[in-house]
């Protein structure tokens, strides 16, 4: 196949995956919720619409332009996909087999029928992929690794897979800035940030940055419609059992009445609870974020105002080239 090749059919992917019908990504949770409780049926809708959006033929070709693919030596690639949210592993996919390589794929067991599902729609669009990737249990033939993980299998993929050309991403989580002079428009775009995909993903807000004496009257009231979270049982019982335990260690915090907000200066936050701290100024404010750089994915703010920020309610929504953890995918499989 040539590289041509390969854009179209992920186009038309694209396109196939646009015409589903309601009742179609009705039946893609259903397979999902199989495996994963925590994927719902608006939450798989939602990871549907961003392959979508990555899918575009003018996104794939803006990203791709830049890389010279045509010269790769096709390598297999291993690829340890997480499983916290659905089909995460679709981009290291799409990279992997857009550079020419082989992809050995090695899918959360979560997420392996969505991902399976994925893969079999491409074959029957161009049945040439049905030669360019397997799905496997074990890597031992991979001769480079894209790995995604925790920091505790982190170490482990170092020790196993440190030999080989590899990229091996460690726990992050995201953050948000508030001022305090939000509209309540805004706070609602933040709520989808730190809800979404009930708060599983790296790209989820776990804790907030808040100005010095910052009230969040204005934020709960903004974000009612997420009360509906509880309707979850998963998430009720983690927000029953977060609760106990501030209440019991008699640790101050606020309650929503489906969320809490604790001041830590901890980064990831529990399901259900938002962790915040304070900052005195600007220049305060931005070495805190510089201490925690090396852990987070990104960071929000209303309208993108803070540089090297992104605007509230699309750190969920990941353009193709917005790499996990800041590292070039395509840089390093064009190098191998």
């Amino acid at each position: 196949m040539t590289l041509e090749n390969r854009i179209e059919a992920f186009v038309e992917l694209g396109k196939q995956l646009q015409r589903l019908t309601p009742a179609d990504r009705k039946a893609w949770a259903q397979l999902a919720l199989s495996r994963n409780p925590w994927f719902d049926e608006a939450n798989v809708s939602n990871a549907i619409d961003g392959i979508i959006v990555m899918l575009q033929e003018q996104y794939l070709r803006e990203w791709l332009y830049p890389y010279h693919l045509k010269q790769v030596t096709p390598k297999k690639v291993g690829v340890v996909m997480a499983g916290n949210i659905p089909m995460v592993g679709f981009h290291d996919f799409l990279a992997v087999l857009l550079s020419g390589h082989y992809l050995l794929a090695k899918p959360s067991t979560s997420d392996e029928p969505l991902m399976r599902r994925l893969a079999n729609m491409l074959i029957s669009i161009e049945p040439a992929f049905a030669n360019q990737f397997e799905f496997v249990d074990l890597l031992k033939d991979a001769d480079a690794i894209i790995a995604t993980g925790s920091d505790n299998t982190a170490r482990y993929f170092e020790y196993y897979f440190g030999k080989r050309p590899h990229i091996i991403r460690k726990n992050r989580t995201s953050i948000g800035v508030l001022t305090g002079h939000e509209e309540a428009d805004d706070l609602k775009a933040l709520g989808e940030d730190i809800f979404r995909y009930y708060g599983l993903g790296c790209r989820n807000v776990s804790k907030v940055f808040v100005p010095e004496g910052y009230r969040f009257d204005k934020f709960f009231e903004a974000n009612t419609t997420y009360a509906s979270l509880l309707d979850h049982h998963k998430y009720q019982n983690n927000y029953d059992y977060n609760k106990s335990i501030l209440l019991v260690n008699r640790v101050p915090h606020f309650d929503s009445g489906f969320m809490l907000v604790q001041q830590s200066e901890a980064l990831v936050s529990p399901i259900s609870v938002l962790f915040y701290d304070t900052f005195s100024s600007l220049a305060d404010l931005r070495q805190k974020l510089n201490d925690v750089k090396d852990k987070t994915q990104c960071v929000v703010s209303a309208h993108g105002w803070l540089e090297g920020s992104i605007p509230f309610g699309q750190a969920q929504h990941p353009m193709v080239w917005d790499y996990a953890d800041g590292v070039d995918t395509l840089a390093f499989l064009q190098k191998l």
